[in-house]
């Protein structure tokens, strides 16, 4: 049995989609015969950042040890922190080939929240993930815009995808509109919160939640909801709003597509690469334009159209770049 070891700065039980992604590939892997074993942070003492407790700063003490008991035939690095940092230091010093992923637009979240320069941010990265393997990231959009900020052409789009057994229509719909987010600054979650629109639905957690709920009383705030009861509210609602200007993919949008529910969205990275224009959801500069434009779409067509994404396609295309350490 082949055995691929995923490093990570992520703890499983974390939600966001990182975590939704790999959860998703151990477990077709594992249907097809592959050993899949993790190294993240619950290996090593680690704390949670300030302001943005889902990032774990790890002390990575003996990481090549614990690879080398892993004893694997592949290895994927997720994260650039201090554990994959540590990880590929090692692994380049031992000449094993490995390959990574780019997720998050960290040179945007770390300028929002801690003023960081974009450039140094960048330059790290682009030494990051510069290796002998593959990178993989979550569109077409985000490799172009890799590759213009200097990464090399090892870059692969990678999709994404839905659990159809939980994210399926339903004929009956509510009056909300509706947004599923880590709630945190930099998901850019004012621009749906001061829509004007009476029923507006948060469902999420995280640091910037007791903010918001001062800020807007008019929002309902619902709290962390997942598998059949965070469908239930995406099923239910007339339009997804997904306001964020920095994800990279944004799986909340293909999971309220599989319900029926149209997007409404910025025409930026992500939705740009997702939305079918007039189709399954509306991007526009304003909100509210894109907002009313869904509520005339066809709820048949977004569901009928969302079928292609499917995390049978993202482990096939993870598998098929694996490179032999």
């Amino acid at each position: 049995m082949n055995t691929i070891l995923i490093i990570t700065d992520n703890l499983r039980e974390q939600t966001n989609g990182v975590v939704t992604t790999f959860n998703n590939i151990e477990r077709l892997a594992t249907l097809d015969g592959y050993r899949v074993v993790y190294i993240d942070p619950g290996d090593f003492m680690y704390v949670s950042t300030p302001e943005y407790p889902d990032i774990k700063l790890s002390l990575p003490t003996g990481i090549g040890t614990k690879i080398k008991a892993v004893n694997p035939d592949y290895v994927h690095i997720v994260t650039e922190g201090p554990i994959g940092v540590a990880a590929r230091i090692w692994l380049d010093f031992n000449g094993w080939k490995y390959n990574t992923s780019y997720h998050t637009k960290f040179p945007e979240v770390l300028n929002k929240i801690y003023h960081i320069p974009k450039f140094i941010t960048n330059a790290y990265l682009r030494c990051f993930h510069s290796h002998r393997g593959r990178v993989l990231t979550t569109t077409q959009t985000m490799v172009d815009e890799l590759k213009e900020i200097g990464f090399d052409d090892n870059i692969l789009a990678w999709t994404r995808g839905v659990d159809r057994n939980i994210f399926s229509p339903e004929t009956k719909t509510g009056d909300y509109i509706l947004c599923v987010s880590r709630i945190s600054k930099e998901k850019n979650l004012d621009a749906f919160c001061q829509l004007d629109y009476p029923h507006k639905v948060l469902v999420g957690d995280g640091p910037y939640l007791n903010e918001l709920r001062q800020k807007y009383p008019g929002v309902k705030f619902v709290g962390k909801r997942v598998g059949k009861d965070l469908a239930a509210w995406y099923k239910n609602a007339k339009v997804f709003v997904f306001p964020s200007l920095s994800d990279t993919f944004g799986i909340v949008i293909i999971e309220a597509m599989a319900c029926g529910t149209p997007v409404a969205a910025y025409p930026v990275t992500g939705p740009k690469d997702i939305i079918e224009q007039g189709v399954t959801g509306v991007m526009d500069e304003d909100l509210a334009v894109a907002i009313d434009r869904c509520l005339l779409l066809d709820r048949d067509a977004v569901f009928n159209n969302s079928k292609h994404w499917t995390w049978e396609r993202c482990w096939e295309i993870f598998k098929s770049t694996l490179v032999k350490i």
